[in-house]
């Protein structure tokens, strides 16, 4: 390329001694670089999703970047059917004012993401998560134990989300 007159679009790499190299910026600062040839196979084994760094240490990881994590379980579904840790969240909506729901998912953070599709307003809010290494059975107790005073929809229920908040704080820990 650099015969040609054309240069590298990312701004982290330059050619110089007839090879291309990287220097990301804190490399830079520190004078350390790298070939572009082994920064391009390192980030192949890494995993990125909504361009965050996903360890390699997660129920889900698969080498790739991707927009959410549906995205990427659904090419990797059979990790995603048995990864039991996640988290439990509360989401609410101000077009249900006395309602929150109660799920889980992998990420709270994607699943609200889904939520707002559905919503011209895009109006869902995270309220609360709770990290859990379990997220099936912690999401069935937290159900379990709102339902015993609150109305239960499904996964909705009638409480106002501090409320919801202050009662599942600490059960969800014993699930962490």
């Amino acid at each position: 390329m650099e015969q040609l007159g054309q240069k590298h679009t990312n701004k982290n790499t330059y050619f110089e001694d007839g090879k291309w190299w990287y220097a990301g910026a804190k490399s830079r600062r520190e004078g350390e670089r790298q070939s572009l040839e082994s920064h391009i196979k390192k980030n192949n084994t890494r995993m990125f999703v909504d361009g965050k760094y996903v360890p390699k240490s997660h129920p889900l990881h698969k080498a790739g970047r991707y927009k959410g994590f549906t995205e990427a379980a659904f090419s990797s579904l059979e990790n995603y059917e048995t990864a039991k840790e996640g988290q439990v969240y509360i989401i609410v909506n101000p077009a249900f004012p006395s309602w929150c729901k109660i799920g889980m998912a992998v990420d709270a953070e994607d699943r609200l993401k889904q939520y707002q599709t559905s919503s011209p307003y895009r109006d869902y809010k995270l309220i609360a998560t709770y990290d859990t290494s379990d997220r099936r059975k912690a999401e069935k107790f937290a159900h379990e134990l709102l339902a015993k005073s609150h109305e239960r929809r499904g996964e909705w229920f009638c409480i106002q989300h501090p409320v919801a908040a202050s009662i599942l704080e600490l059960p969800m820990r014993e699930f962490q």
